[in-house]
């Protein structure tokens, strides 16, 4: 992914250049998730079947990165706290998410200011969902 001259001009949305970029983020997230044996706690915590919190996950990060808000058009509030308070969230967990979130960020090629930005609004959000 290539960086615009100003990288933090415009949202994080349109960094990513387009809604297939984000698609492949969430992808190469959910498939480290599913293959790499080291995320197996948080794989635990989710559907044999991925397709659900693919989709949920793109459409949230398109709107948490400033883009179209599919999310929020179909669920409502994000309500994060809220909606993953039934699953163990601790210090664990929250490893094991951010660390796979970082293999599909280099997967991606994010790199220079978006991803020093996305490390810690990702690392923000994700300590802020422990729940254990």
């Amino acid at each position: 992914m290539t960086e615009p001259e100003n990288p933090m001009d415009g949202t994080p949305f349109a960094q990513f250049g387009d809604e297939s970029s984000v698609r492949s983020l969430v992808d190469a997230f959910y498939d480290h998730m599913n293959q790499d044996t080291e995320f197996i706690g948080i794989r635990d915590l989710h559907p044999e079947d991925l397709t659900s919190s693919r989709d949920k996950l793109f459409k949230f990060l398109c709107g948490w990165l400033g883009g179209p808000q599919y999310y929020v058009q179909e669920y409502g509030h994000p309500r994060l706290r809220m909606r993953h308070a039934p699953f163990p969230i601790g210090e664990s967990e929250r490893d094991q998410w951010l660390m796979c979130m970082a293999r599909a960020m280099d997967d991606c090629a994010i790199d220079g200011a978006l991803r020093t930005f996305l490390d810690e609004r990702f690392a923000h959000v994700a300590n802020f969902m422990r729940n254990t």
